[in-house]
């Protein structure tokens, strides 16, 4: 499976602390009798003063923790599910690049062979557009586009929900393709 972990180098390098003390102190506290919410609120108390978000930090921690001790697979949510990612920058402003993106996709009712189980919806903040769908399976996906500078914008596909790594790869190479064709 090629399904990423959590980069424990990128958080020794944000935290200061080697991943090997992280993880000994989390044995140490007894954390693998613990749920995520438990870990993960245990490590924002230690985190907070250190990082500048320590919240988000606590979640990478505990993600990369329970991947450590096999309690969670590279790619899968706490509650089971499997989750993928691709993103990629593209010419054009955000609104430009989601009308590209809605001619592209066709009123989606159907993604990578699951049928929706309604029309697509979109939404915009002053700094965001966003596009999102559900499928029959119960898997989401939402697509966010950002202005990066005057005449380019960066989009990011999130598929989640999915029922296996198998689910992962499968959509990985879905919309990887999307997007070279946007």
């Amino acid at each position: 499976m090629s399904t990423r972990g959590t980069s424990t180098r990128g958080i020794t390098e944000a935290t200061g602390i080697p991943w090997e003390t992280w993880t000994a102190r989390l044995e140490a506290h007894g954390a693998r009798r613990m749920s995520h919410t438990q870990i993960a609120g245990h490590l924002a108390e230690q985190l907070d003063g250190v990082v500048a978000n320590p919240r988000w930090w606590a979640q990478q921690i505990t993600v990369a923790y329970e991947q450590h001790i096999g309690a969670r697979r590279p790619g899968q949510a706490g509650d089971g599910s499997w989750a993928v990612s691709a993103g990629r920058t593209v010419p054009g402003t955000a609104d430009e690049v989601l009308a590209r993106w809605e001619d592209l996709m066709g009123g989606a009712a159907e993604v990578a062979g699951v049928a929706s189980e309604g029309p697509p919806g979109t939404s915009a903040t002053g700094t965001w557009r966003y596009w999102r769908v559900r499928l029959v399976d119960g898997s989401r996906v939402t697509v966010h586009l950002r202005a990066k500078d005057d005449d380019r914008c960066t989009v990011g596909v999130s598929h989640t929900g999915l029922a296996s790594p198998e689910d992962v790869e499968h959509r990985r190479a879905f919309w990887k393709e999307r997007l070279r064709e946007l």
